[in-house]
Order: C-alpha cells, then structure tokens, then sequence
C-alpha cells in the first residue's frame, strides 16, 4: 500500500508532466500566424468546413494527412494566376489573388484547432509512415512555436536524410534536413512567409548553422546538386567574364554578361571558367586543362546518372507508399463500413415505419370512404324499393278503378241489351273494346311512369358511384 507522502509526491510528478506536455503558443493564437488570404481560403474552403469537419480526433488527421498530402506548397498547382502583378501583389508575397487552397495547409490548420500537446508533435515529426507527416510536424512548429525554442526542436533532425517532394505536381525533392534549414534561414516558402524571427535569434541561429555546417555548397550537402525550387531563393548565376586583348595597351580588358537565371543551370559558371582559362592558358598547360575539363564532365555525367537512379528509387517507393495507403484505406474502410451500415439500416427503418404509417392512415381513409359509400347505396337502394312500391301501389289502384268501372258498364250493357233486343251483340262487343282500350290506357300509363322512375333512380345511382371513384383516385395521389 502507497503511503500519502509518496501518493503526493506522485501527483506532484503527474501535475508537473501535465503541465510540461502544454504547448506555448507564441504570435496570434486565433490564425495561426499564416497569410490572411491563406487563411480565409482554408476557412471558406468545402474540403475544410465539410470533409475536415468530420475528423475530430489526431488520429484521424494522420490518416488523412497519410491518404492525400502529395506537396508542401500553399496552393495546388495552376490554380493561382500571378502573371502581371508586381510588387505586394506578386506571388511571393501570398497577398494577390487567391486560388485552390491545398490540401496540406487545411490539414495543418485543422492540426492548430485541435491544440496539440507537446506529446502529439513528438509524434508527429518522428511518425514512420510518411515523411509527409513529419513534415507538417515541423511546418506547425515553425508557424506556432516562439522562435527561441526552433533551434531544440529542430537540432536533431538537421541532418535527417528522409526525402520528399515539396513541389505541388511534383520536381522539388529535398530531404528533411535540408527543409528544416531552410525554414531556420528563410522567410519565403513558395508563395507565402513563415512569422518573423528576431533579429538576436536570427544571428544566433545563423551562427549555429555555420558552425556546424561550415561548408554547405560542399560534397556532404545533398541538395547542392539539386535545381533550385521557385520560391526558394534560388543563388544567382554567376557572371560570365570574356577577356579582350587590346591590341594597343597589351592588357586585358574584362568585360561581364549576366546569363538570365532561365539560361543557366548548375555548373554554367564553372564550365564557363574553365574555358576562359583554357583560352588563357600557355601552349604547354592546353593538354592538362582539358584533362581536367574532361575529368569534371565525367564526373557531372555520373553524378547525373547518380540522381536519375536516386529519382527512379524514389518513384519505386512512391508506388509500394501508394500501394500500402491503399490497402490501409481498404482495411479502415472495412472497419468503418459496419458503423455506416448500421447508421444507414436505422434510417433505412426509419423510413419504412414512416412509410408503413402513411399506408395505414391512408387505407383507414379509404375504409371510411369505402363504408359512406356503402351506407349512401343502401340508402338509395331502399329509397328506390320504397319508390317502386309506391309506384306498384298507385299502378295496382289504377288498375283496379278501371276494372270497376268496366263492371259497371258491363251491367248496364247488359240491362241495356235486356232492353233494347236485336243490338244487343253489337252493343256488347263495342262497349268491351271501350272498356279494354280504357283499363290498357291507364294500365300502360302507370307501368311507363315506373320505368321512367327507374331509369331516373339508376342514372343517378351511376353518376354517384362514378363520383365516389373520382373521390377515392383523387385521395390516393
């Protein structure tokens, strides 16, 4: 069991490592120090405010930043337009017009949302995965951190030989070392600045720097061999000196062209001299000069073929890199599929309860409807019954009144024919056609009103069921 001195003595230790692991936030802690147009290109971008949003803890910002971070530039390539502007409205300084925000400085603002510990950036510039990763571990540094503490952040990595490709579209390779001098020397990163270092940091650092690289355009510089980067502060060429010999004075007059920075390229300014002192050199001297210019020009074609293998491995790691980040996008999309699968079959549940709860009242409605119409046919069948009735009735009474009438008129026929004798025949049989021609005439007469009636009642008992369907197809759409 701990005693109490020693459990405080531990909580003491854990409040001091907790207090140690909180990162210092030095310039504006709202924006991060980055370029206003950067920035309001990042916040109003749709991969920031839909995609990143989602991402709410560091680990899934790695995998991100692993899955689609392919440069280190500002913005993607050919989305900017600077041709023309001169001045603060160049490209170099970031503040002309705005184009397609890249992906790595949306990733590295959402990395400064998230307010990072101590721990976590640890983990970042040393991730083994991507150097991708590493590299936007350094870059946050570099724009968060106080500039007295950039020299023990970068120390040990200023010799990193790890590779990457700065350059959106590709053709800038450098390695980590390399970048991280730069960002300790430098201001401008292609089209943007990094926060200003004071002037007394900024001397101190440099001193660092030559003393421990004394000789940086030398053979242990891997980046000496590289084409500048265009942002980059690339070094300026070297004038061409060309001798004239006057034929009056016997001295040579020195004359210098500038060779424009698209016309040269690395090693002009020393091939350029040796011709000079080529042409300057005695008779006896000619056959070692040109040894020499024959020893560099093997020495340039082999470090040429050194660095077309150097890009060739670097290509060959940059497909099994895609290959490996495929299959780990496949296996965390195997792993999130269950959560979104059970998301979608709630909704998908949802829906058809929904649905099931509209059929339902809609098939009561229809029931209802279904019963009225039923209760208004059995109402119309029993008017119709009644009405017929009514109709057989009055038919019935007509009938029988023109029978009693024919009764009477058959005895007084009869007392007539009694009376009158010889006729008597023609008497009986005119007096029946009367009688038979007066009952059929009122007979007929009420079986015609009947009809009448009934095709009345029918049409109307068509034209209420026709309107009952017209009702039923009108409630069903």
């Amino acid at each position: 069991m701990m005693t109490p001195g020693a459990q405080e003595e531990k909580n003491n230790v854990q409040k001091v490592e907790k207090k140690n692991n909180i990162l210092p936030l030095s310039g504006n802690e709202r924006t991060m120090n980055l370029n206003p147009l950067i920035l309001t290109n990042i916040q109003s971008s749709h991969y920031f405010k839909v995609n990143l949003y989602e991402l709410k803890t560091y680990h899934e910002v790695i995998d991100e930043i692993y899955y689609k971070v392919t440069h280190l530039e500002p913005w993607e390539k050919g989305s900017r337009k600077t041709a023309g502007q001169t001045g603060m409205c160049g490209g170099v300084r970031g503040v002309g017009a705005g184009g397609i925000v890249s992906t790595a400085f949306c990733l590295l603002y959402k990395l400064f949302t998230l307010k990072l510990t101590r721990k976590q950036v640890n983990g970042l510039i040393t991730h083994p995965d991507s150097p991708y990763i590493r590299a936007l571990g350094f870059m946050y540094i570099r724009f968060t951190q106080p500039p007295a503490d950039l020299w023990d952040w970068y120390d040990e990595y200023l010799e990193d030989p790890e590779e990457l490709d700065v350059k959106a579209g590709g053709g800038q390779v450098m390695c980590i070392g390399d970048m991280l001098r730069h960002f300790l020397s430098k201001l401008d990163w292609f089209s943007t600045l990094f926060p200003r270092i004071p002037v007394p940091i900024q001397q101190g650092l440099e001193k660092k720097l030559s003393a421990r690289f004394p000789n940086p355009l030398g053979s242990g510089n891997r980046s000496a061999t590289k084409l500048p980067a265009q942002g980059l502060n690339p070094p300026a060429a070297a004038p061409v000196v060309t001798e004239h010999h006057s034929s009056g004075s016997g001295r040579g007059a020195k004359e210098a062209r500038h060779i424009p920075d698209e016309e040269v390229s690395f090693g002009e300014a020393e091939r350029v001299s040796s011709r000079m002192r080529r042409s300057t050199s005695p008779a006896n001297g000619s056959g070692r000069v040109e040894k020499k210019e024959r020893d560099r020009d093997r020495d340039r074609r082999e470090e040429r073929n050194r660095s077309s293998e150097r890009h060739r491995s670097s290509e060959r790691h940059r497909s099994s890199e895609r290959h490996r980040s495929s299959e780990r996008h496949k296996s965390v999309e195997r792993h999130r599929s269950p959560e979104r699968h059970n998301s979608r079959g709630r909704e998908k549940s949802r829906d058809v309860e929904r649905s099931r709860d509209v059929e339902r009242s809609r098939d009561v409605e229809r029931s209802r409807d279904v019963e009225r119409s039923r209760d208004a046919d059995r109402g119309r069948d029993y008017e119709r019954s009644r009405d017929v009735e009514k109709v057989r009735d009055r038919s019935r009474d007509r009938w029988r009144s023109g029978y009693g009438r024919e009764e009477k008129t058959k005895a007084h026929g009869d007392s007539r024919e009694r009376n009158s004798g010889g006729g008597r025949e023609k008497s009986r049989s005119h007096r029946e056609k009367e009688s038979s021609k007066y009952s059929y005439s009122h007979s007929r007469s009420g079986k015609d009103f009947a009809e009448d009636l009934l095709r009345e009642r029918e049409r109307q008992r068509k034209e209420d069921k026709h309107r009952e369907r017209e009702r039923e197809r009108n409630s069903r759409s």
